[in-house]
């Protein structure tokens, strides 16, 4: 049977790599499901991954490869926004859609990325709905911690719609190292400017690690951080420091059964032994997409074909929840939540 050639580059090392594991696995669900049905119009779909360890050098090299080499005929579910920026040229030289970048950044909604095809909501609208939230709490001295690339940008940005809207600024905004952030210095910044809230807008374990040592100095001090961090792995890493931390969603509660996209996601995980969490959720949508894509593109895909596929995808049923795309917006989904980490360690909302 030939094989319909996807590819991922993410980072499966590094900073990043329990939310890439667990988007993976969710993207899996739905690929190995629909492959042991038979596949697509008769071809299964290999999903080719490689490890760029959270690089965006490397993701670019990995893209290239998988692009030029491997002859793709989309790539999926990469990570990270200064990794899909380094791969947007790719995409506009050799025609190659990208599917469900695991990242929320705004460069990647406006102005229309012509191969890029979102699957979830900006982190400008998750960082605004943090921030407008803590003031609906009474907490108006937030500080914002960002890191020093183009996502942190691109939620601080967020955060400021927020500030904006609620009337007044963040007590400070502190620009971190977005690999090796000074933690110390930071908490410090946060103490002095007698901040009761942050709002950190960092990947993986650079937000662990603040925030254990944000526990350790001011363990009053609320947390909120982004929808990049709503894994499993992000909880685990966090232990007793996660307690009470708020993380923004971008797909619906992982409990919601009355949904059928929730409830079809959680039988399938329960199958290979997996405990469905929002970052699977994420790239079970994703996966939901791809496969409706190369479907309507009809045996033997062509990025184009798959790329006018996507481009027709309108009002397409997730499980209760619709996603669509035109040649003038490729944003899908506009779903932003909030959740609190519990002290079981779960996700409630």
């Amino acid at each position: 049977m030939s094989q319909i050639l996807v590819g991922q580059t993410a980072g499966f090392t590094g900073l990043v790599a329990s939310g890439v594991k667990e988007t993976t696995e969710g993207a899996k669900l739905w690929i190995d499901a629909v492959n042991a049905r038979g596949g697509v119009n008769g071809q299964k779909i290999e999903l080719i991954s490689m490890d760029d360890r959270f690089d965006p050098g490397l993701a670019a090299s990995n893209a290239r490869e998988l692009i030029e080499d491997k002859h793709v005929v989309a790539l999926f579910l990469n990570r990270g926004t200064p990794h899909t920026e380094a791969i947007l040229p790719l995409l506009e030289k050799n025609g190659v859609p990208l599917v469900a970048p695991s990242t929320g950044a705004m460069v990647l909604h406006e102005p229309v990325k012509k191969y890029v095809f979102n699957v979830r909501a900006p982190y400008q609208r998750e960082a605004e709905k943090a921030v407008t939230h803590l003031r609906a709490l009474g907490i108006n001295r937030i500080a914002v911690v960002y890191a020093d690339d183009s996502f942190g940008l691109d939620g601080l940005e967020g955060a400021g719609k927020g500030f904006y809207r609620a009337g007044f600024a963040p007590a400070i905004a502190i620009k971190a190292d977005r690999v090796r952030p000074d933690y110390k210095a930071i908490v410090q910044s946060i103490e002095k400017a007698g901040a009761q809230a942050v709002v950190w807008i960092a990947s993986g374990t650079a937000v662990i690690e603040g925030i254990k040592t944000v526990r350790a100095t001011l363990p009053g001090l609320q947390v909120v951080t982004l929808s990049n961090n709503a894994s499993a792995g992000f909880v685990k890493g966090l232990g007793e420091a996660g307690t009470g931390v708020m993380v923004t969603q971008v797909f619906p509660s992982e409990r919601a059964l009355a949904l059928g996209m929730v409830r079809d996601a959680a039988a399938l995980a329960k199958e290979k032994k997996l405990e469905l969490s929002p970052a699977m959720l994420e790239g079970y949508a994703g996966a939901k997409v791809l496969v409706e894509a190369l479907r309507r593109a009809g045996p033997n895909p062509t990025r184009a074909k798959v790329q006018a596929a996507l481009e027709g995808l309108h009002k397409f049923d997730l499980g209760g929840m619709e996603i669509s795309y035109s040649p003038e917006d490729h944003t899908g989904m506009e779903f932003a939540d909030l959740s609190i980490i519990g002290s079981d360690g779960k996700f409630k909302r």
